[in-house]
């Protein structure tokens, strides 16, 4: 079709030009000069160029018109969304701040890793300062959003340290838009807010990365919700759920056709769409995503809750949500609406199939009686709260890696969104960016803060404020990074380097070294713990540092590693930290780890190269080696 277009074109122009009244280019139509300054071949660069060769053409490509809008459509189309079809814009404004904005943007990622870099993973690292720099650049969120893009979206072994800063700002960027929308969700009266909407902002929060949206999820449960219709359709062909368009905001009162459409949804919901309570992995953050709910038809009680009680709404039954203890329900009346008597309702069991119970039977289903308080129905605030503690319960029962400091950090954030003024999360809070050595300034307006809402705090308070004005001043005159030389004596038994992938002997794991130590420098309690005397040389030994491709940090014996045969990318969220690319079979230390180890890049190389030797028969010339890029080369002969 391309080839077409551009030959008809071609003989378009042939014949125009081989007509009398043509004598120079500029005698063009604007449209017929359009369309050949629109050609792909011509870059920004040719435009300015062909702008500046007279009136005419300076005219025809004017910044309003068809050919700047082409060449910013070219080379940036993912923003196409955010202008309307045939939209007037100034196109030539609009390419110099988005490329203006690309250059700032990458100048300040590339910056970070100089600024932030420690040879020991800080887990849930904050890069502040440069998320405000970011912020501050003054320039359409959607420019910065769509560099960060960009870079991520390039060749996938390479700029892995750009990449994990990139990504890291870009993470932080969407969680602030996300917060002021739930933030503006809650100023909405209570009565206008949908739990659904409310569980998507959740999702979207902790999730940033992915592309959640409200649309994208209403879509999924229209589609549902048709499948119900086409079941209450066999059963009752007159129902009136079957008139209710998507829109229409409508209830059911008939108590025998609320039956029908509650059967029909238990029907499609759990026999024909197979959804069901994860019993097996009742604790894993995904069953609080409602997206990944959807996805994998599975969930607890709380997400499954928001689905049902939304696929009912657009049904026309009204039900509602019941933070009933340790099990969350949802509550159906049978009587008259707004009775406040318990009995007159029936307890909905999202989780166990849409299971329909008594009050008593809700009892047996926890072991234990309950006040009619916990029979009431709550706003959806209350259940975001609910839903969001769940998630702050599993970041605390976490194992203290990336993932789980992440995801405490993340519910904390929204509790308090919802929640400002609770004492015991602002207290965890500080105790938890105090831990992870984080944006200390906050620390203190978070103590502050506690302080003024409850002055028995005093002793927790004055003993983090004590220690984070000692870790705001350490920051101030930080240490000078040790270097390790491979040459010098005390090194002498190091056999290994950063960057080597490796495999551990006895517990079969893969992973890159990105560090090492002569002797082993852990305490003497985790030197027990760890039975490092039962290794054959003890603590006596290098031990190193090294990123496990099932996302964990180890500190590994020398003893116990050797050279993986078929090395492989190791998939560690912290690998872009010390590397800058990963080059078939070896990790490329980036500027700041080769700072730390000037000499492992170039022992590596003679490591690969020599376990290549030996793999690969009859190669006894240097010309059967694999090829090496340009940065091996260099550090080769460093």
């Amino acid at each position: 079709m391309a080839t077409s277009a551009v030959a008809e074109g071609q003989q378009s122009l042939n014949g125009i030009i081989s007509d009398p009244q043509t004598k120079n280019l500029t005698d063009l139509p604007t449209e017929l000069l359009e369309h050949i300054l629109c050609f792909p071949v011509l870059k920004n660069v040719d435009i300015c160029n062909v702008s500046c060769c007279c009136k005419r053409l300076h005219d025809v490509c004017h910044e309003r018109g068809k050919v700047w809008g082409h060449q910013y459509k070219l080379r940036w189309p993912r923003l196409q969304r955010f202008y309307r079809q045939n939209e007037c814009c100034d196109w030539l404004r609009e390419y110099k701040t988005r490329h203006r904005v690309g250059i700032q943007i990458r100048r300040t990622v590339e910056s970070i890793s100089k600024r932030f870099f420690t040879e020991v993973p800080c887990v849930g690292q904050v890069l502040g300062d440069s998320f405000a720099e970011i912020e501050s650049l003054g320039m359409p969120e959607h420019f910065c959003e769509d560099e960060l893009l960009f870079i991520l979206n390039s060749d996938k072994s390479k700029s892995l340290t750009l990449k994990y800063y990139a990504k890291k700002i870009l993470y932080f960027l969407r969680q602030q838009n996300i917060l002021r929308s739930l933030k503006t969700f809650l100023e909405q009266p209570a009565e206008q807010q949908s739990a659904l909407e409310g569980a998507i902002l959740v999702d979207q929060y902790c999730n940033p990365l992915a592309e959640v949206t409200l649309n994208s999820v209403s879509a999924q449960l229209d589609e549902i919700a048709e499948k119900v219709k086409k079941m209450l359709k066999i059963k009752n062909s007159s129902h009136p759920s079957l008139r209710i368009a998507q829109e229409d905001c409508f209830v059911v009162e008939d108590f025998e056709l609320q039956r029908q459409v509650v059967c029909a949804l238990n029907s499609v919901l759990y026999e024909q769409l197979q959804y069901k309570g994860n019993e097996s992995d009742y604790y894993n953050p995904l069953n609080s995503y409602i997206h990944q709910v959807l996805l994998r038809r599975t969930g607890i009680p709380i997400s499954l809750s928001v689905l049902y009680m939304t696929l009912a709404h657009k049904l026309g039954v009204q039900v509602e949500p019941v933070n009933f203890p340790n099990h969350f329900l949802l509550r159906w009346c049978q009587k008259q609406r707004g009775s406040e008597d318990i009995y007159d309702y029936v307890y909905v069991d999202a989780f166990g199939k849409g299971k329909q119970l008594t009050a008593k039977e809700c009892e047996y289903l926890i072991g234990h009686q309950v006040t009619a308080d916990y029979y009431s129905a709550i706003s959806t605030t209350e259940v975001l709260l609910r839903m969001v503690g769940n998630l702050l319960n599993i970041g605390k029962r976490g194992e203290g890696n990336e993932k789980s400091y992440q995801l405490l950090r993340d519910s904390l954030d929204l509790y308090l969104t919802i929640n400002p003024d609770n004492v015991q999360y602002l207290l965890l809070q500080a105790r938890l960016y105090f831990h992870l050595g984080i944006w200390p300034e906050k620390v203190l307006d978070i103590l502050q803060h506690i302080q003024a809402l409850d002055p028995s705090q005093h002793g927790a308070v004055g003993y983090l404020v004590q220690h984070t004005l000692e870790h705001i001043q350490h920051k101030k005159h930080p240490a000078t990074p040790e270097v390790k030389k491979r040459s010098a004596a005390e090194h002498v038994e190091v056999q290994y380097s950063v960057g080597l992938i490796m495999k551990h002997k006895r517990s079969g794991y893969n992973c890159v070294i990105y560090g090492w130590d002569p002797k082993c420098t852990m305490s003497q309690e985790w030197i027990t713990t760890m039975r490092v005397h039962q290794l054959s040389s003890g603590a006596n030994q290098p031990f190193y540092n090294v990123l496990v491709q099932d996302g964990t940090c180890r500190y590994a014996a020398q003893e116990n590693l050797e050279p993986h045969s078929a090395p492989l990318e190791i998939g560690h969220p912290e690998v872009g930290r010390y590397f800058s690319e990963f080059a078939n079979d070896h990790y490329f230390a980036n500027e700041e780890l080769q700072t730390r180890y000037p000499e492992d890049m170039v022992e590596t190389l003679a490591t690969v190269q020599d376990l290549y030797h030996r793999l690969t028969p009859g190669s006894g010339t240097q010309d059967q080696a694999p090829a090496t890029d340009q940065n091996n080369q260099q550090a080769m002969a460093m």
